[in-house]
């Protein structure tokens, strides 16, 4: 009874160290060596930059970029601005001004370049994580550095991007328009996601990754939190950072590092100061300190890889790398020795056909049940709690709760499904079923998914504990508890990293690794005598963890309800509404909609765009305001040929802040110039916005004073009409409407037009 005590506790303390070896557990103070990172130091800066939000284009900004400026002016540095217009690859029109900067290296190489943003998300985004802690990172990591005072031998480069957030457009201007991107070799590239949790690595490279993963290892950061699993999964996802854009345009390679927990506070108004998690700053500083000192020496010249690796971190052993060319071979030794302890299991009568058979039978129900149960478990919550659909990112302030609610659940099935299957010598052949469902998985991974391979080396853990059981007649119960520690610290984290990272939806992954991890570690598990007593716990904690949830799911000052309103005036008929996006209205969003509001599905015809596609919800009638109406210019109207050419000039009579253009896809365009610079053109096509969405062809983030000034050639006997709508982002300040304060429980929601006024106005070339 100790034995299995003891091993229970063990099992639990590598669980524990698993997660523990993923961040600091205290962070540097301000008595902390001159030499040294300091968290504390960084926090200082990080408190004059995340006061007020500070998106591209506002008076917040330019005090924040004055401030960054004068940040490096004190290091020594002669920071310069580069400004100009760029347009995404989303269509996002914007005029971003970087902040660089250049220390001099003592020979002739390829530089390292620091990178990150400024601009918070529009509009009421603090940003205090997202980029703020990138920003203090580089300044308190190169003040550090340079207190050293030795040169380093490759030139570091200082990239503090403008207008990331509207569509990476800084790094854009950067990478295309400034002479120092061609010296780059390598880019360190720091970011946030949410407001704490461990800092990923994740790389970008246009080739093989062997090359950096050598030199990553080899420059030694403290905690390092990385796998090759999680930048696959990276790539089929819709993100993108500023190193994306040096990866595409400039063909150069490098690393971000971001922290993507805690993601219901990511572009909100509680991307704050006060949110930001302290341990997760001192995570990003451990990375940069001993980077900095590793690729300000390193040859950059030598990257580029054509070879893939392995990598994949693991408590006391950091960074575990190996080539993609040992898959294959890992893969066939594994279901190798598999086989021939199968055969000699049943030479020696230690594998009971019988045995097996209900190994397999509570092995899969366990999977499936608990599958099934992760799978609906998101939209039983959603149809528990409706107000959830407000929280876009699908991740709720409740929601480390729910992971753990699921796990419990998991486990109590697991252990339900396994309650009669104790007898003596019964788990080695219980373990026959796990083992051979994993190297089926293990076989599709080496396929189809192939940064996931690390998974194979728990694999190995546990034919070593097969081979225990099947040659010890009582087998060491504490050398088969050893044997699962591996399993724990790599595949442990996973069990949360899924549903961080990808919201709850993913509560079906953790489920069912939980099951994975649970088979893999048998040959402890299978010993335990009272299975229906463990499963009676596990269901107990989980209905304690589940209302435990449930008590924490209302919306509290802490915990916010993010809601939206939008004015929209349609100049063209002189008629107004209230719009939302919220699909739960709420007593601030009733005050304009009412309780019984229509659905606003005709509004979404041309509505402005947004990262979750998410459109309005419900429309009502409000009161036509005396709105200054853009002044619209038509100029230099010529056919030549087959070609009609026209210049239309929009002067904005009031403050805004974005304008959004749409036009009917029959509307044609051969060429579309905008502020002077050309329209993005996907490769082969011969008409400009040819795959248009939505009939959207621009968004323009307008800067005070900035002019619209397009440029434009179309078939010479076509009507063109165009939608431009006009967004200010004052609804709550505007002098022509009286809007009460959201209350402290209510937050305006992110990733969508908020507390803004929309005018609507068509141009139409006949």
């Amino acid at each position: 009874m100790l034995k299995k005590a003891l091993a229970i506790l063990i099992i639990i303390l590598a669980v524990y160290a698993s997660f523990d070896a993923l961040l600091p557990n205290k962070i540097s103070d301000l008595e902390t060596p001159l030499n040294q990172f300091s968290t504390e130091r960084a926090l200082i800066q990080l408190a004059e930059i995340s006061k007020k939000p500070h998106y591209t284009g506002s008076e917040e900004h330019t005090k924040v970029r004055n401030y960054i400026v004068s940040e490096l002016e004190k290091l020594g540095l002669e920071p310069q601005l580069q400004e100009g217009y760029t347009i995404s690859k989303w269509g996002n029109l914007a005029k971003p001004i970087n902040i660089l900067a250049r220390i001099k290296g003592t020979a002739n190489t390829k530089a390292l370049m620091l990178l990150t943003h400024y601009d918070s998300n529009p509009h009421s985004a603090i940003g205090a994580s997202d980029a703020g802690s990138g920003v203090v990172t580089i300044l308190e990591g190169l003040r550090a550095f340079l207190a050293d005072g030795k040169q380093p031998k490759n030139d570091i480069i200082i990239g503090i991007t403008d207008a990331e957030e509207l569509g990476l457009n800084g790094a854009d201007l950067f990478v295309n328009q400034h002479h120092w991107a061609k010296d780059i070799g390598l880019v360190l590239n720091f970011e946030a996601r949410g407001s704490g949790g461990p800092s990923y690595m994740l790389i970008e490279t246009n080739g093989g990754n062997a090359n950096l993963m050598k030199q990553f290892v080899a420059a030694h950061p403290k905690f390092p939190v990385a796998n090759s699993l999680a930048y696959s999964i990276y790539k089929m996802l819709p993100n993108d950072t500023d190193l994306t854009v040096f990866r595409r345009d400039g063909n150069i390679e490098g690393f971000n590092f971001a922290f993507i927990d805690d993601h219901f506070d990511y572009h909100t108004k509680m991307d704050n100061y006060e949110r930001l998690d302290r341990n997760t700053l001192e995570h990003q500083g451990s990375y940069i300190m001993p980077l900095l000192h590793h690729f300000s020496q390193a040859n950059l010249d030598q990257v580029k890889s054509t070879e893939d690796y392995i990598y994949f971190n693991v408590p006391f052993f950091n960074t575990v790398i190996y080539p993609f060319s040992w898959i294959i071979p890992m893969l066939i030794w594994a279901i190798v020795l598999f086989i021939g302890l199968i055969i000699y299991g049943f030479r020696n009568r230690k594998l009971q056909l019988k045995v097996i058979k209900t190994g397999f039978n509570s092995f899969l129900l366990s999977l499936i049940t608990s599958g099934i149960i992760g799978y609906f478990g998101w939209s039983l919550l959603l149809l528990i709690y409706p107000e959830y659909k407000e929280l876009l990112h699908g991740f709720t302030y409740n929601g480390h709760t729910y992971i753990c609610f699921f796990v419990l659940i998991t486990l109590a099935i697991s252990f339900m499904f396994y309650r009669n299957t104790y007898k003596v010598n019964n788990t080695v052949s219980l373990l026959v079923a796990p083992l051979t469902l994993w190297l089926i998985i293990c076989t599709a991974i080496a396929l189809k998914l192939e940064g996931a391979s690390f998974f194979i080396i728990p694999v190995y853990f546990s034919l070593a504990a097969f081979f225990v059981l099947l040659k010890q007649k009582q087998p060491n119960s504490f050398l088969l508890t050893i044997l699962c520690i591996p399993t724990l610290f790599i595949l442990a984290p996973f069990v949360k990293m899924f549903p961080v990272g990808l919201g709850l939806k993913m509560l079906v992954a953790s489920a069912v690794l939980v099951v994975l991890i649970f088979g893999l570690c048998l040959p402890v598990f299978g010993q335990l005598k009272h299975k229906k007593r463990w499963s009676y716990m596990f269901f107990f904690f989980g209905i304690v963890a589940f209302f435990m949830a449930h008590f924490n799911s209302a919306f509290t000052p802490d915990t916010p309800k993010p809601n939206s309103l939008v004015y929209t005036l349609d100049l063209d008929n002189n008629t107004a509404l209230w719009a939302t996006y919220d699909k739960t209205l709420d007593s601030y969003t009733q005050n304009f909609l009412g309780s019984t509001p229509k659905e606003a599905s005709e509004l979404n015809k041309n509505t402005f765009g947004s990262k979750y596609a998410s459109g309005y919800t419900y429309a009502s009638s409000a009161p036509v305001k005396v709105i200054p109406s853009p002044k619209i210019e038509v100029s230099n109207d010529t056919i030549i040929n087959n070609t009609r050419f026209f210049n239309i000039c929009v002067m904005p009579q009031r403050d805004v802040q974005r304008m959004e253009l749409f036009s009917d896809s029959t509307n044609l365009f051969k060429s579309f110039k905008i502020n002077g610079v050309e329209a993005y053109r996907d490769k082969g096509d011969s008409l400009v916005f040819q795959n248009r969405k939505r009939n959207r062809l621009f968004s323009f983030y307008v800067e005070k004073g900035q002019m619209l000034d397009m440029q434009i050639s179309v078939p010479k006997n076509q009507k063109t009409e165009l939608q431009l709508f006009e967004a200010s982002f004052d609804l709550l300040e505007n002098d022509h409407f009286s809007i009460p304060p959201r209350s402290p429980n209510m937050i305006p929601k992110p990733f969508v037009l908020n507390d803004a006024v929309l005018v609507k106005k068509t141009i139409t070339i006949e």
